[in-house]
């Protein structure tokens, strides 16, 4: 074929659709008998928006013409008149959503009865809690008034002072300084001598008479058994000597008030030092007793007494 126009067009070189076109038409242009050039096919080419797949041509509503808007068979949302479910017909299986709503209206949410169940019982718990807590409050202050207040445990914190005695660390033994010593025989304090280690620089003077002592009830004594006794004290360059009473028994060893430090004659501030002797005490509250006997030589000043376990010495 030449370009320009040649005549009427043959079958195979037209447009086998060109009946659906106005200027096809024009032309002549029809549509094919068979089933798009399948032989014996029994389909049928028709016209855009003349078949209807699946219904009756005799039940089909009239098609709308080309570039035309067919009209709505139903609003949205609403069965087609050409299917219905096989739910809406006579003896149609109900459908889930149909199932859920029935029996009782258990498939509507959560089950807020078993959370009411739930919490009424944690209120009734509280309840239950508060009224026992308060018959025990009542019960304690009923046992109270009749037979006073149950002991509570304390903790010890060694022994306990006393007028006599001077506090001791846990775990120490007691200790005591002049002040707080028993005095007798002219015995009296004084604190003008420097160098005592006691409290305030109080010590004990005037016990070179016959008779003046000091006394010591120390308390809290751990055990029975042996213990060393230290006497804190001063000499003026000379030795010296007392006499030791434990629990009312005299001791065949004097207090030995040696010049240990080595003080010049007459020099109380440069002598102070210290003694010791070994006792046997009892468990709790004991006596010690140091006095200025028949056959002593006491001119000396006394600041302290303190107790070591066992026979230590040194």
């Amino acid at each position: 074929m030449t370009p320009g126009n040649n005549g009427a067009s043959t079958p195979e070189d037209d447009d086998p659709f060109g009946y659906l076109y106005a200027d096809g038409q024009a032309n002549g242009a029809q549509p094919p008998s068979g089933g798009y050039g399948y032989p014996g096919s029994v389909n049928r080419v028709r016209a855009v928006g003349q078949r209807q797949y699946g219904q009756q041509a005799a039940q089909q509503a009239p098609t709308a013409a080309y570039g035309q808007v067919p009209q709505q068979q139903g609003a949205y949302g609403q069965p087609s008149a050409h299917y219905a479910a096989p739910e809406t017909l006579p003896g149609g299986a109900p459908t889930g959503r149909q199932q859920a709503q029935g029996g009782g209206g258990r498939g509507r949410g959560p089950n807020t009865k078993g959370l009411l169940i739930g919490a009424i019982a944690v209120v009734a718990a509280v309840v239950i809690g508060i009224s026992v807590a308060m018959l025990g409050d009542k019960g304690d202050s009923g046992g109270d008034k009749a037979g006073g207040t149950a002991p509570t445990a304390t903790r010890s914190s060694g022994p306990s002072p006393s007028t006599t005695d001077t506090a001791a660390p846990a775990g120490e033994l007691p200790k005591s300084d002049a002040k707080a010593l028993q005095l007798g025989g002219g015995a009296s304090t004084a604190s003008d001598v420097k160098g005592a280690r006691s409290d305030g620089g109080v010590y004990v003077t005037n016990f070179n008479n016959v008779g003046a002592s000091v006394t010591w009830n120390v308390n809290g004594i751990p055990a029975d058994g042996k213990y060393t006794v230290y006497v804190g004290y001063t000499v003026p360059g000379k030795d010296g000597t007392a006499t030791l009473t434990v629990n009312g028994s005299v001791s065949e060893q004097p207090v030995k008030l040696k010049n240990w430090a080595g003080a010049p004659e007459g020099d109380y501030e440069k002598g102070w030092t210290k003694t010791y002797n070994y006792v046997q005490l009892n468990k709790g509250t004991n006596t010690i007793k140091i006095s200025c006997e028949q056959g002593n030589q006491c001119d000396a000043d006394i600041d302290q007494l303190w107790l070591v376990k066992g026979w230590v010495g040194g």
